[in-house]
């Protein structure tokens, strides 16, 4: 063991060497020969295992910032225009679509999102570099965990892809050498980058192991093509359902492991998930190992909220800045408590929206659709949490709200603005800094359990990969050729599970509230639903669907609308971020994305 933590060490310190993209003063000290570290097949799989962490943390919190605030089904709310949770408004930028090179969180998840590559660089460099024969190894074991290594590499150039685009350094060696952008072209960048992942991820595919559920394997490889091809023509402009289709068929017939999905959701997101049969890969989280699932919950959720899940949270700091995105307006009579008597969906009429309005899209037949009730024997139904507020999982006292409604009994409302007409009078559409304390649904997707169930919540694994979304990349897919029938099909037999007895029969040819039919829109519901703050509203929905910045939601694309001037107006710009301007200083082979 000793040998393993003196490697990761070596691992984490040559990270230095590529973050030196940002930072031209670090001080870089000679390598030690990984021959020295590596002493048998124990140590190179420890090695391998301790890069999953930084991946893990980068993707759970930094890309869920950019890919989740920035679209339409999860917002940083603060209240009063910045009295409270503002932060400076480093995070509010991302709802607004405001953001600059000079940005905070751009900044942050650059610098988070090479951590990783700069480890798989180093361990596939040292592990290339060792005789496994004298470490007692096979050939065949030492290529699957190099394989293992470039598709985790994959994976993590694939997250910066999405957010940066073309201008990204290609940088696969372990060097001082600061990393150029791929291309001074931005759409030839993306085509090269594009080729990089699409051949790291072919050539290490028939070494992979099969069925590891917290390693990258071989369908977490095809998932990571089959999300390249069906996005392909947002990132090179080429169409390749097709492709994509194929692999997809492929996984779901079970050629690169065994999967099905699991017919009660809430084995996907319990304790014990490794077991289910849908997951095809999660990380491994814990308290004391990888302890980043606190991340999943508590940024939605009030300081008091440990009453509520009586004594669930174990102590675990809260935000309350994270809502949904509100599913009405602000029109109608105030009430003491928050929110107003018979306000305007923005489902309807005049708004009519096709986006946002998370909580109504859901079917009231939803067995999601209720507010969490975790039991001492480890079960738990529903994922919300609105209305009265009360402690023992609604059954006890009323919870107490804070900051602006301090004192009051905590009633949370499908609604945000200024009901006390603090910092700024009440107006029917708000934005997400003109929030109170209890304006927006909080989620609990991660069930949280009374402390009395000895279930601490932050030991369940993060997925990152299920079958689910390789059947709705198929029924995408196959709607996009034509196929509504094939479609419909195959959504639904994700979606069956969310209803008990006869009210399937009714669900099943229902395409939602605001659809008429099982069209692109419908699609792109299914998508949200499914995968609700799940880390990739962005890119899997908005930005294929050309929704991103050109779509409507809640406050979102009504700059001009009866004269109001919110403050998301639709501008192409922001379908790529910013490099940051730190970058760029101290870089100068960088080359800024278009329009920045």
């Amino acid at each position: 063991m000793k040998k393993i933590i003196y490697n990761i060490a070596l691992v984490i310190a040559a990270a230095c060497v590529t973050t030196s993209c940002f930072n031209l003063d670090e001080e870089v000290y000679d390598r030690v020969d990984a021959g020295i570290y590596y002493q048998d097949e124990s140590s190179v799989k420890g090695a391998v295992a301790s890069i999953y962490g930084a991946g893990a943390l980068a993707y759970i919190e930094y890309f869920w910032y950019l890919q989740e605030f920035s679209a339409d089904q999860i917002a940083w709310r603060s209240w009063n225009g910045g009295l409270w949770g503002y932060d400076e408004g480093q995070k509010t930028v991302l709802s607004t679509h405001t953001w600059t090179p000079e940005s905070v969180i751009i900044r942050q998840s650059w610098e988070g999102a090479w951590t990783t590559i700069g480890l798989c660089n180093t361990l596939i460099n040292d592990l290339q570099s060792l005789d496994a024969a004298s470490m007692g190894m096979t050939t065949e074991k030492m290529d699957m965990y190099i394989s293992e290594v470039r598709t985790l590499r994959a994976w993590s150039y694939y997250n910066l892809f999405e957010i940066w685009g073309g201008v990204l350094p290609l940088y696969t060696s372990v060097g001082t050498d600061v990393p150029p952008s791929a291309s001074t072209d931005f759409d030839e960048g993306c085509k090269l980058i594009y080729d990089f992942i699409m051949t790291e991820l072919d050539e290490s595919l028939e070494n992979l192991a099969t069925n590891e559920v917290n390693r990258m394997n071989k369908a977490v490889n095809r998932v990571i093509k089959a999300r390249l091809l069906l996005n392909s023509q947002v990132f090179i402009g080429e169409n390749h359902y097709t492709e994509c289709a194929a692999v997809c068929q492929d996984i779901i017939n079970g050629k690169f492991g065994t999967y099905s999905l699991a017919s009660d959701y809430r084995d996907i997101y319990s304790i014990g998930n490794v077991n289910c049969p849908e997951v095809i890969m999660a990380f491994s989280f814990g308290v004391g190992h990888l302890d980043g699932g606190w991340m999943r919950n508590m940024t939605f959720l009030p300081y008091n909220i440990d009453d509520y899940f009586d004594g669930g949270t174990y102590g675990q700091g809260t935000w309350n800045c994270v809502i949904l995105s509100p599913s009405y307006d602000n029109s109608g009579t105030v009430i003491a408590t928050g929110g107003t008597e018979n306000p305007v969906g923005f489902l309807d009429a005049p708004y009519n929206d096709k986006l946002g309005a998370v909580y109504e899209r859901f079917h009231n037949s939803d067995i999601r659709k209720q507010n969490i009730v975790g039991t001492r024997n480890g079960t738990y139904d529903g994922m919300f949490l609105k209305g009265a507020i009360k402690a023992n999982f609604g059954r006890g006292d009323a919870l107490k709200a804070d900051a602006d409604r301090d004192g009051q009994n905590l009633v949370y409302v499908d609604q945000v603005g200024t009901f006390m007409n603090l910092g700024r009078n009440l107006e029917t559409v708000m934005s997400p800094r003109w929030g109170e304390t209890n304006s927006g649904i909080r989620l609990v997707k991660y069930p949280m359990y009374p402390e009395a169930a000895g279930i601490d919540f932050r030991d369940i694994d993060e997925v990152e990969f299920r079958l689910a979304e390789v059947v709705y990349m198929l029924a995408e897919c196959k709607l996009r050729a034509g196929d509504t029938g094939g479609a419909k099909t195959l959504v639904n037999s994700v979606r069956q599970r969310y209803f008990v007895g006869g009210d399937w029969a009714t669900a099943q040819d229902d395409p939602g509230h605001g659809f008429s039919a099982f069209d692109e829109d419908w699609m792109l519901n299914q998508w949200g639903q499914e995968f609700l703050n799940e880390g990739r509203r962005r890119r899997t929905d908005l930005r294929r669907f050309d929704k991103f910045t050109q779509g409507q939601w809640w406050f979102f694309g009504r700059a001009t609308d009866d004269g109001k001037q919110y403050p998301a107006v639709r501008d192409r710009k922001y379908e790529w971020f910013p490099l940051p301007a730190t970058a760029l200083s101290v870089n100068p082979g960088l080359v800024q994305n278009p329009n920045y």
